[in-house]
Order: structure tokens, then C-alpha cells, then sequence
């Protein structure tokens, strides 16, 4: 039997397609919102890539690249602990929860050495790709880290 919606005419109804309930649907949101940020995070993630490689620095692209770090990682922390708290089952003292934000832990030390060092040679005009390197794939091998922990959920 189809479901049926009330419509905010008194008395009338019509079939419809069963609608996600409210927990559903921000579930949904917050896992989209954090995987929103989890790409964003990539901006930063490609762009050190080509600076290592040895593509040319400049200020725009350090200032984007900056700008996306900011922003995903706050909306990873601030999404990823949401979803921990709201999903049933899950607790912020699991351990590949906890694997992971000693992992995001690295990545920002790792990824601020990095950054800093791009940020210095862009004042030097003398930024080359051995200032980058290491801590640029230190912070990635991290974030895969982080990408196993979040698909696999081991222990979960």
C-alpha cells in the first residue's frame, strides 16, 4: 500500500514517495558536509604536490592553497565530531577515531613546517622543491592515514 501525505487542505490526500525522517536526513547532511571538506582539502594536497615537483610558487596560489587548508580542516573537526556524537554506535574514544585525530594531529604539524617554509621562500623569492618535500609528503601519507581509518572504521 503507497504511502500517503496529508496536504494542508482538510480532508485531501495523495500517494507520494516515502520521505527520509528528520535523523536521516542530517545524517546524510553532516556526512555530506564533512566529505565536502574532505575534498576541499585536496586543493592544498595537489597544489604542494606541483610545488614539490617543482612548480613555480606564487602568493594567489599559496593564499588559495592556505585558504582551503583553513577551511577543511575546520569543517572536518567540526563535522567529523558532529557525525561521532549523532551516529549511534559510534563514540569520540573509539580507536579508529581516535587513530584519526592523532592523525589530523600530523597533518597540521607536518602541514604547518610545510607551509612555512613555502611562506619563507616566498619572501626569499628562493623557494625551491627541497624546502617543500619532505613535510608535503609526510602530510599526505597522513591523510591517507586518515582516509583508510574513515573507510575502513577498523575495530568499528
Amino acid at each position: 500500500m503507497p504511502q500517503t501525505y496529508v496536504s494542508p487542505a482538510p480532508g485531501s490526500t495523495f500517494p507520494s514517495a516515502p520521505s527520509p525522517t528528520l535523523r536521516v536526513a542530517v545524517y546524510d547532511t553532516l556526512l555530506a558536509l564533512h566529505l565536502i571538506s574532505a575534498a576541499i582539502s585536496f586543493i592544498t594536497v595537489v597544489m604542494f604536490s606541483a610545488w614539490a615537483a617543482g612548480a613555480p610558487i606564487t602568493r594567489g596560489g599559496f593564499a588559495l592553497s592556505d585558504a582551503a587548508w583553513n577551511v577543511s580542516g575546520a569543517g572536518l573537526l567540526i563535522f567529523g565530531v558532529w557525525l561521532a556524537l549523532y551516529v549511534d554506535g559510534f563514540e569520540l574514544w573509539d580507536g579508529w577515531i581516535l587513530g584519526a585525530f592523532a592523525l589530523f594531529a600530523a597533518v597540521s604539524v607536518f602541514g604547518a613546517q610545510a607551509r612555512n617554509q613555502v611562506l619563507g621562500g616566498l619572501d626569499s623569492e628562493a623557494a625551491t622543491e627541497r624546502q617543500v618535500t619532505m613535510w608535503h609528503w609526510l602530510r599526505t601519507l597522513a591523510l591517507v592515514g586518515i582516509l583508510v581509518l574513515m573507510v575502513w572504521k577498523p575495530g568499528a
